[in-house]
């Protein structure tokens, strides 16, 4: 053990001392080592022909440096704005703009709240029918089978007991059952401003002046749709519930193009569909409901929870 550790300590100066002797002579390349990191470095002869080049040190770019006074994206108060676009005919014009109140279609997409709203939806109309019948409803079974003692049998006091077969059924389903509960009120106006900025963030919104269509053929509407690039389902939202009737017959012949009054939209709905379609009207109806919701205290909010927050 001593003689090993003997010749790798001689080893060790006298690698040192070569590699000093190389490095004060001028005319002698160095020899080229390469220390790979947390590694132990290992002695590399250089080739006789030419001398080693070593590598170019790497530049180290300076730190991002952003400053907190100048604002990276828009803030979440600044008005936004969206094109009012017309529906007379398949080419988009820009007939004006209409502003958009940052408390509504800038709002923060809270997820939990859409989610909410869209298991909300999908469940307060659910209703289970399964049921099964008791012991007490299963027709027969008056009589006790057999007497107590005696028989040597088991004691049974009636066939229709639930371990019989054709007897009822203990703790089984007994519907209808409603899922039904009532989200509270905060939620749902949560759920509709996080649905229109997120719609409105991803350029799925679009303003229209009315839904006037100089034809009623499902054709005229559906190329209308695949040149404005709004996608397979669109959900035209108007002030009234009483459609145009041009529009209402050409949305008649698309499945999945939807007409809805303003006081029914909804979470689900919206997401449902690729791109939504508002009037002024509607856009005008929606924005003044939203911002009277978010202006109530919490007192008040819940005086209103069964009112619709858009009628």
């Amino acid at each position: 053990m001593t003689s090993k550790i003997h010749l790798l300590s001689r080893f060790a100066a006298g690698l040192h001392k070569n590699i000093h002797n190389q490095i004060l002579c001028k005319n002698v390349a160095p020899r080229k080592i390469l220390v790979a990191p947390y590694c132990t470095a290992h002695p590399v002869e250089a080739s006789p022909q030419s001398a080693p080049v070593l590598p170019e040190p790497v530049a180290v770019l300076p730190p991002l440096i952003v400053q907190l006074d100048q604002p990276v994206g828009p803030s979440s108060s600044e008005i936004r704005q969206a094109w009012v676009e017309n529906m007379d005919a398949a080419e988009e014009r820009k007939l004006g703009m209409v502003e958009l109140h940052p408390e509504v279609f800038a709002a923060f997409p809270k997820l939990h709240l859409i989610h909410d709203n869209m298991r909300w939806q999908r469940l307060y109309g659910r209703v289970d029918h399964a049921t099964t019948k008791t012991r007490a409803e299963v027709r027969g079974g008056g009589k006790k089978p057999w007497p107590q003692k005696g028989s040597g049998r088991a004691r049974h006091g009636s066939i229709r007991s639930p371990i019989w077969k054709g007897g009822g059924v203990s703790h089984g389903p007994r519907g209808p059952k409603s899922f039904f509960y009532m989200l509270p009120y905060s939620a749902r106006v949560g759920g509709l401003c996080a649905t229109l900025s997120v719609k409105l963030a991803q350029s799925d919104l679009h303003v229209v002046s009315d839904l006037g269509l100089p034809s009623a053929e499902a054709g005229f509407l559906q190329q209308l749709a695949e040149r404005r690039l709004w996608g397979p389902s669109v959900l035209f939202v108007d002030d009234t519930d009483e459609m145009p009737e041009n529009i209402a017959r050409a949305a008649d012949g698309i499945p999945h193009f939807n007409l809805l009054p303003v006081y029914g939209l909804n979470v689900y709905s919206m997401l449902k569909h690729d791109t939504l379609v508002l009037t002024v009207a509607g856009l005008e109806r929606v924005q003044e409901r939203l911002l009277r919701a978010l202006s109530l205290p919490d007192n008040r909010a819940v005086k209103h929870t069964d009112v619709g927050i858009l009628r």
